[in-house]
């Protein structure tokens, strides 16, 4: 049997779709991606929350320590996958944290009786230009000077030269004290035009290094995960 709609009929392209309400606030600048990541109690705030919503499985194919890099430098977060020996893993961790930091331990460390050879070995080793001249080798010893690439020119220096006798001593080193916060850190380094700020404590000992590329860097790069250390944030 016929039936007659005496209401006149609509297509679905007649219709406009009018979300909430849009106002001029409502702008891509405004708007918040951040996700947690862990559980947390309704009404508190998330302990852990990434910048924008993505993570990277845990595979091998897909998240090792460039992934877990460029992840985190993007607000994101990567998995390390686990399917390989746990010294291996714990290197691409290591290697993550050590890509960009506010205050860095320095791992790279000579004693002033060594030689050139041993700066371009480490150099070759680690990839690191700035070497850290301390009393006994260690990231902790005493700070006797910097060695970085300005300081030698193979071309003219034997590779058997000391250490001492090229590095710029301690006395000609702008330092930072322990207690320094990055933000005065950061304006150190563009005051005075260094590359490089040692950090040491009351007793001359090194305590941390921070780097001139870290702030431009971080700059280019504002939604960066960072842990409390300002080093970038990983997972496994």
């Amino acid at each position: 049997m016929a039936h007659f709609y005496r209401e006149p009929s609509r297509t679905f392209s007649e219709y406009l779709l009018v979300p909430n309400l849009t106002r001029k606030t409502s702008i891509p600048a405004n708007v918040s991606l951040k996700s947690p990541i862990v559980r947390y109690t309704k009404g508190e705030k998330c302990p852990f929350e990434i910048t924008i919503p993505v993570a990277s499985a845990i595979m091998q194919s897909v998240s090792d320590s460039n992934m877990a890099i460029a992840l985190a430098r993007s607000g994101g977060i990567s998995f390390i996958y686990a399917s390989q020996p746990i010294e291996q893993q714990a290197e691409m961790v290591i290697k993550v944290k050590n890509y960009k930091a506010g205050f860095v331990v320095s791992d790279s460390n000579l004693k002033p009786d060594q030689t050139l050879k041993d700066v371009l070995d480490l150099k070759a080793r680690t990839g690191h230009s700035t070497i850290s001249v301390t009393e006994d080798g260690s990231s902790t010893g005493k700070l006797l000077g910097i060695v970085t690439s300005r300081d030698y020119r193979l071309s003219r220096s034997p590779l058997d030269r000391k250490i001492q006798e090229f590095m710029t001593p301690f006395a000609s080193l702008i330092y930072g004290k322990e207690g320094l916060s990055l933000s005065e850190a950061n304006n150190m380094i563009w005051d005075h035009k260094l590359n490089c700020l040692p950090i040491i404590n009351a007793n001359q000992n090194i305590v941390y290094l921070v780097f001139r590329k870290d702030y431009d860097d971080h700059k280019e790069n504002p939604d960066e995960l960072l842990d409390q250390n300002k080093r970038l944030r990983v997972s496994c």
